[in-house]
């Protein structure tokens, strides 16, 4: 298969929308693809605007021969992850969660949650 504009425009890339308080509007931008940003008065037309942005970044990279990375596929993700803990970490977390009433699986994933996204959740 040849790797050309086409190629990677027709790939789907993740995207992020934040919104501009203090000027205004929405920024957006494509996080596997790093510098290829915009921005715009609405979403609708923010996502026009990072198509455009999206063919601008993929052609300069295309000319200067540099390498243009794939959409993460996420379906290689497990969704599991072994660790080890103390003893003494294994019993607090194991206690928390029976007061919350939630399994030690549950509440891990609860606080991890809240350390990732730096803000609390619902209640489990």
């Amino acid at each position: 298969m040849i790797k050309d504009l086409d190629y990677y425009m027709s790939l789907k890339y993740k995207i992020e929308v934040f919104e501009d308080e203090e000027e205004g509007g929405f920024a957006l931008r494509c996080p596997e693809l790093t510098g290829c940003i915009t921005c715009a008065d609405t979403i609708e037309h923010g996502f026009e605007m990072l198509e455009d942005a999206k063919m601008c970044w993929f052609s300069a990279c295309l000319e200067d021969g540099i390498p243009i990375p794939e959409p993460i596929d996420i379906s290689e993700y497990s969704r599991q992850l072994e660790l080890r803990l103390p003893e003494t970490l294994h019993k607090t977390l194991a206690q928390k969660s029976m007061q919350e009433g939630v399994s030690v699986n549950q509440y891990c994933l609860y606080l991890l949650s809240i350390g990732v996204t730096g803000q609390e959740q619902a209640k489990i």
